[in-house]
């Protein structure tokens, strides 16, 4: 048990209105996994916990009841909100939407949760996205069961080589890449750095890119992710504007509105 007793950490992954004073949650637990909760109250004129209700705030919780939805019925911040704006938010969006569209309900990955809390963190220090991105999305097949050998070939005797071309093979793995075939080639190289969690050369980027979208779409059911049109849509904003001296979108204001308007955006 821990200082706080009964309560677990847990983070929102998504939030929308219930009712007329409450909120429906689907919320990202240690110990528990993904669940859906209702927050009682908590749009109220001076609720003090509709603030902290909000994707990338630490959160300490405890929640009762028997059926698939349970009820908040404690709510602490387990410390500052994560700050992420602008490219970083939407990338924090994309992996609140690949847990909520991916993981089981009520199934406890505590490894992800804390790779979760780090990603977040690495966000928001401006780490390198792109290589944490692919980073999380490996991390999270692997939880989900679906681990793809990187360093070896299919057939699980050649290991990889840095300076060869290879191809994927759906349901067994990469195979070495026949100059005629005419697939997505991913060189070896990049394959070992995923394989070994490190930052990814910038040519090496899209290879890795277009690796992890095609382990990840036979999981998500053929409906295409609300986030990757999001950023879309943030990019061709975010160009700059003749007379303009920032690229950066109105839409990436700091007001306190952006994150429950963009949350709403990714509404199922």
């Amino acid at each position: 048990m821990n200082a706080h007793g009964s309560l677990f950490q847990a983070f929102v992954l998504h939030r929308r209105d219930y009712g007329n004073t409450s909120l429906l949650l689907e919320v990202f637990a240690a110990g528990r996994g993904r669940f859906p909760a209702i927050a009682k109250g908590a749009r109220r004129a001076r609720h003090s916990t509709s603030a902290l209700l909000q994707p990338f705030q630490p959160l300490w919780l405890d929640a009762v009841g028997r059926g698939e939805v349970l009820t908040l019925t404690r709510i602490e911040a387990a410390g500052p909100a994560i700050g992420l704006l602008g490219r970083p938010l939407l990338c924090g969006f994309y992996l609140n939407e690949l847990l909520v569209r991916l993981l089981g309900r009520d199934d406890p990955h505590d490894p992800l949760f804390v790779f979760y809390h780090a990603a977040l963190t690495g966000l928001a220090s401006g780490e390198d996205v792109e290589s944490l991105l692919r980073q999380f999305e490996i991390r999270l097949l692997d939880e989900l069961g679906y681990a793809l050998a990187l360093d070896v070939e299919a057939d699980g005797d050649r290991p990889v080589v840095p300076d060869r071309a290879y191809v994927l093979v759906p349901g067994h793995g990469m195979r070495h890449a026949p100059a005629d075939d005419c697939a997505d080639r991913i060189s070896g190289a990049t394959l070992l750095a995923l394989a070994q969690g490190e930052r990814l050369a910038p040519h090496q980027l899209r290879e890795a890119r277009a690796l992890l979208r095609h382990l990840l779409e036979p999981h998500l059911g053929g409906r295409p992710l609300k986030s990757r049109e999001l950023f879309r849509r943030f990019v061709v904003a975010s160009a700059p504007v003749s007379g303009s001296g920032s690229g950066l979108a109105p839409c990436m204001s700091r007001d306190s509105t952006h994150v429950e308007i963009t949350n709403r955006s990714l509404e199922s």
